[in-house]
């Protein structure tokens, strides 16, 4: 037996998509079969049926309704698969044999374009990864939106740089050549934290000469130097190659891309993954939540753009000091004018997402619910320009004000012809306006009378039979019909013929009433056809228009950014940063905004910072846990971000030196997946810290060298600290310990400057105050601490009689010990000119020969008082 015809077109078309799950349209509904129908069954829970395939065993069957796919396809690809949707491509009335079917498109994570499948302030990001063995090109856009970037990144000691900003981007797919990527950065893409689809593809997406041809086609350039690409092949194959994989899944050239913007690390501040994590600048670390995030505190936007942007601005502070106080400007202008702030929060909220709008419109799926959303956007701007002439004084609102253009054609065009409240479905008619085609009015006008008749015939058999239930129905496979009750049976008139029993009811025709029916379903076929073709000439007609509407869309993200950063600082009591390209952080009554809104307002304890690389570079804050050491390092790092990215910040006043980057390294968990030890990732996180920091940078320590023996970790803890606050490198740096000893460097090191968090003491009783002060803290309080924590008294007890046992035991370390742990190599011993010992030889000897894991702290301290003492006197006796 051989398979009928339809079913050896589908399994042509599902060999020439093996990796997609094909809806395959079959009148009112996609049909799938076989593994994909079993698939679809079991991922939807929907009924697995059978057809007839010209085989002895029926074919797996599962279906869904053409018209509610929608609500389907987005659950498909969620869970990972790709779905490629095949249409009819002919009328099967009017086919001479098997249908035509063809895949339209193919949906994958990264292209889905559906509405109500995603966040509306979520991007729907796609990236093309290439990369040699020093360098990566990335390539990312959103079909929703238009967006498309790329950048370039080198790397030497790892990729902690290229899943940091895949970590920002959050692509919901990766496209990559699986041959020629390198296996170190494949591991990255594999990396947990990055969490995308990835989807290899064939590695001539990535020849040269096409990604080339397909740049320039793509943006009407005669070569690559007009789109600055010239000799940037990673970037070329990166963005190329995206945008052939696009155009090939799409079925259609990307018109919604009308720009590429070639992102350079220098203009952004660059922010690693643990930073983002650690600030809690998305979302809290423990629930994933918005609400306690630096975002939940700042987004006050009206607009699914300005959310989105809102991000970005987040993930990206600006390093460029000029581009900083323009933003800082237009705040200032939006929070000192709130008449007009509020005017623009009323237009705010009359905007529709119209960057996904346009995109929609460039790509040809635009319905007429979105042409209307369109209009109203429209029809709110000129207000919103309007208002912006009054705050013209800063510059960036005036260019917000210019890159708005006058769209009042657009608007006309589109309030003239679409109706008010239009269908989703764009094929069966009810879209275009009456008096707006007069060949369509025309149509409408010719089966008037018929469809008057049809309506009015209900009321006129109840008159004329004595039926009083008799009602007009119309489905698709009869068309209009009498339904009446089996209890009037005996009164049907006899001209009635009857066409379906049911239960309860039987359904008739009458000749008269299929005439009507033939005349008007006829004319509706025509004109469903024909506003068809009306509503498509006039989503192209918008096309020229794409470009314009990017920009706008994009100028009203920015300015609903401003204007939520202007209702935060005024409802929050925030103020502008002085921003300059000092080496100076200075804060005075700091506080943390995201803490601050959580415990209410006047109960948070704020708190001044001063850091310069000339003088005091490095914080040195001692003190007990609780006590609120994390929460002051991370205010001023959370300031610092919010001055560059152009936010007024929770504090009197702050001058902030602009930062190139800020590191945190605070916490951390064990990666069992990767066989990654808290310590491990600790100290993984601390060399990526020395490698990248400079001079202008901020670092935020919480804790170094807690996850090994005491000496190891005061050993590293010791030599970082000493190692930033060096002449060579005086780096920005807080530094949170618990290692009392580091103290002493205040005396040695002229950067490093000393930091307590007060403690009020009554007999048992301590009061964690939250104020930083100037000195050394002169306990721990840990014992105190486990108590608050419900640690059993017994346990505690013990705990204190051990600690006065070892208190006793020790030796305090002088204030003029002289301890160095900053060289990272022994320095080669002087050749010797004489055959008699060198002084310190025994000394070095017995050094060399210290079993240093075998000793406590105690006696690692005493033995080295001892040392010190040994060498006293050799000095002494040198001296005479």
């Amino acid at each position: 037996m051989a398979l009928s015809p339809m079913m050896q077109q589908y399994l042509q078309i599902k060999e020439e998509n093996p990796d997609c799950l094909i809806l395959f349209r079959l009148g009112d509904f996609y049909e799938l079969f076989f593994d994909d129908a079993k698939t679809v069954s079991r991922e939807l829970e929907l009924t697995l049926t059978g057809r007839a395939c010209g085989l002895e065993e029926r074919a797996p069957m599962c279906g869904v309704p053409f018209h509610s796919a929608d609500s389907y396809i987005p659950k498909l690809v969620e869970r990972g698969h790709k779905v490629a949707i095949c249409e009819q491509m002919e009328d099967p009335a009017e086919a001479k044999g098997l249908v035509r079917r063809e895949v339209v498109r193919i949906i994958t994570p990264g292209t889905i374009d559906i509405a109500g499948s995603t966040e509306n302030d979520e991007n729907i990001f796609i990236a093309s990864v290439f990369a040699t063995k020093t360098q990566v090109g990335i390539a990312y856009g959103d079909i929703t939106t238009g967006e498309l970037a790329c950048m370039h990144l080198e790397y030497r000691h790892n990729l902690d740089s290229l899943i940091s900003e895949l970590v920002k981007i959050a692509p919901k797919e990766i496209v990559y050549d699986e041959s020629s990527l390198p296996e170190n950065v494949l591991a990255a893409l594999q990396d947990p934290q990055v969490q995308t689809y990835l989807n290899p593809v064939d590695s001539s997406y990535y020849r040269k000469a096409l990604c080339e041809k397909t740049l320039m086609n793509q943006f009407g350039a005669s070569s690559l130097i007009s789109l600055d690409l010239d000799g940037r092949t990673d970037l070329v194959l990166a963005s190329g190659s995206l945008l052939l994989y696009l155009g090939d899944t799409q079925k259609q050239r990307m018109e919604q891309f009308k720009h590429l913007d070639i992102r350079e690390s220098s203009n952004y501040m660059q922010l690693d993954r643990s930073t983002l994590r650690n600030l809690e600048l998305l979302e809290t670390i423990y629930d994933k939540n918005k609400e306690g995030s630096l975002l939940g505190v700042l987004d006050h936007t009206h607009t699914a753009m300005g959310g989105r942007l809102l991000k970005r601005f987040i993930k990206e502070p600006l390093n460029n000091q000029a581009q900083i106080n323009a933003r800082l400007e237009a705040v200032d202008a939006v929070v000192n004018h709130p008449l007009e702030r509020n005017n623009l929060v009323a237009g705010l909220r009359e905007i529709y997402d119209f960057e996904r709008l346009s995109a929609r419109v460039a790509s040809g799926r635009a319905n007429g619910k979105d042409l209307v959303a369109l209009k109203n956007t429209l029809g709110a701007l000129p207000e919103i320009r309007n208002t912006l002439e009054d705050l013209a004084s800063s510059a960036l609102l005036a260019e917000i004000r210019d890159s708005i253009d006058d769209f009042d054609d657009l608007y006309q065009m589109i309030a003239e012809s679409i109706v008010e409240e239009p269908p989703f479905i764009i094929t069966e008619g009810n879209l275009i306006r009456p008096g707006y085609s007069s060949e369509l009015d025309d149509l409408k006008e010719s089966i008037r009378d018929a469809k008057e008749w049809i309506a009015g015939l209900e009321q006129s058999e109840r008159e004329r039979t004595g039926i009083k239930t008799i009602k007009v129905g119309f489905n698709k496979v009869f068309g209009y019909y009498l339904d009446v009750s089996k209890s009037f049976s005996d009164k049907v008139p006899e001209n009635y013929i009857r066409k379906q029993t049911l239960v309860n009811n039987e359904r008739y025709i009458t000749p008269e009433l299929k005439e009507k029916e033939s005349l008007v379903l006829s004319a509706e076929a025509k004109i469903n056809a024909l506003e068809y073709d009306i509503f498509r000439k006039i989503r192209t007609s918008i096309e020229p228009y794409i470009g314009s509407l990017q920009k706008a869309s994009a100028s009203v993200a920015l300015l609903d950014v401003l204007v939520s950063f202007g209702d935060v600082a005024t409802a929050n009591g925030y103020v502008r940063p002085e921003v300059d390209d000092s080496s100076l952080i200075e804060i005075e009554e700091g506080r943390h905004p995201a803490v601050e809104q959580m415990i209410g307002s006047g109960m948070f304890v704020s708190n001044n910072t001063a850091m310069d690389t000339e003088q005091e570079s490095l914080l040195l804050i001692t003190g007990p846990n609780m006590s609120g050491k994390s929460t002051y390092m991370r205010q001023t790092a959370i300031i610092v971000l919010m001055a560059q990215m152009g936010s007024f910040v929770p504090c009197r006043r702050a001058r902030i030196g602009v930062c190139d980057r800020v590191f945190t390294r605070i916490g951390a968990s064990d990666n069992l997946a990767s066989g990654q030890s808290t310590f491990f990732i600790e100290m993984s996180e601390l060399a990526n810290i020395l490698r990248n920091a400079t001079r202008r940078s901020l670092i935020i320590l919480d804790e170094i060298g807690r996850g090994t023996s005491t000496f190891d970790g005061l050993s590293i803890a010791w030599a970082t600290a000493e190692y930033l606050a060096s002449d060579d490198h005086r780096v920005r740096t807080m530094f949170a310990t618990h290692y009392h000893e580091l103290t002493v460097l205040e005396e040695q090191l002229p950067a490093v400057h000393n930091l307590s968090v007060s403690v009020s003491e009554d007999g048992s009783n301590v009061v964690f105050l939250h104020r930083i002060i100037d000195g050394p803290a002169s306990k721990s309080y840990g014992i105190h601490v486990a108590k608050i924590a419900g640690i059993p008294k017994a346990i505690r007890q013990s705990a204190s009689r051990k600690l006065k046992e070892l208190e006793a035991q020790s030796a305090p370390m002088p204030a003029t010990t002289q301890i160095s742990f900053f060289d990272s190599e022994i320095a080669p011993e002087p050749e010797r000119v004489s055959e008699e010992p060198l002084p310190y030889e025994n000394v070095l000897k017995e050094i060399r020969g210290m079993d240093i894991n075998s000793l406590t702290p105690i006696q690692a301290l005493v033995r080295l008082q001892e040392i010190q003492n040994e060498i006293k006197d050799i000095d002494e006796d040198s001296e005479e």
